[in-house]
């Protein structure tokens, strides 16, 4: 069982809460504060799939932060974290981590704690990096890195470096995982698949099945059938 619903008082982020281990998480661009059993934990941004069963636990609930906005936050940049599922306590200071899980555990549902413990941190914290919304909303529009880098004033080289703190990887990187998840998005619409490798931007079919298998180990068939899961 997997389910999902936007944060109403965290911008652009995703409550969601799962039980089993079966399927794959399959790479966002996002990171992810989690509960699982009375922990909290961070899954960093993905580069391929993941079993979902990675991190051990009966019930699990979290917040998905949107691309870019979970390194002021977390207080580490994303590369950091990059493919990654750490104990929250491996980051900040245990006695700290401690009574925040205590504050979770006192929500009757964990999303809502997980959402306020977002919420109070990023007050504290500050604003992410400027640019990291321009650059994934431009990523998204199927924008050109070298044009990105001159629209938002960077050489490549600074925009490569600002993007792994922000996101985990490089523009091109984060490029080609959004442009899966719009693939994938249209495919569970019933969209035909060689409409949706035009659509999505890929050069064609092939290219898309290429894509997928590369990103999230599967074929789009197995995919659209449930197969593969959908936790992520």
């Amino acid at each position: 069982m997997y389910e999902e619903a936007p944060s109403t008082t965290v911008p652009g982020a995703v409550l969601w809460r799962a039980e089993g281990g079966g399927g794959l998480v399959l790479p966002d661009g996002c990171m992810d504060l989690l509960w699982v059993d009375g922990r909290l934990l961070v899954a960093g941004p993905d580069t391929g799939p993941h079993p979902a069963g990675e991190v051990r636990g009966g019930a699990f609930a979290g917040i998905r932060l949107a691309p870019g906005t979970a390194p002021a936050l977390l207080g580490v940049p994303a590369h950091v974290l990059r493919d990654a599922r750490v104990e929250l306590a491996d980051l900040w200071p245990g006695p700290e981590v401690r009574r925040l899980a205590g504050r979770v555990a006192a929500y009757g549902d964990p999303r809502a704690g997980l959402e306020a413990l977002a919420r109070t941190r990023a007050a504290e914290a500050g604003p992410p990096d400027p640019l990291a919304a321009e650059v994934a909303a431009r990523l998204r529009a199927g924008q050109a890195v070298a044009g990105i880098a001159a629209a938002v004033g960077l050489g490549e080289r600074q925009l490569h470096r600002r993007s792994l703190d922000a996101f985990g990887y490089g523009p091109r990187t984060l490029g080609r995982i959004l442009r899966l998840r719009r693939a994938l998005a249209l495919a569970r619409s019933g969209l035909p698949y060689a409409e949706v490798a035009c659509t999505a931007g890929y050069a064609d079919q092939a290219h898309l099945a290429r894509e997928v298998r590369a990103l999230a180990g599967t074929t789009l068939s197995a995919y659209t059938a449930g197969s593969a899961g959908a936790a992520s």
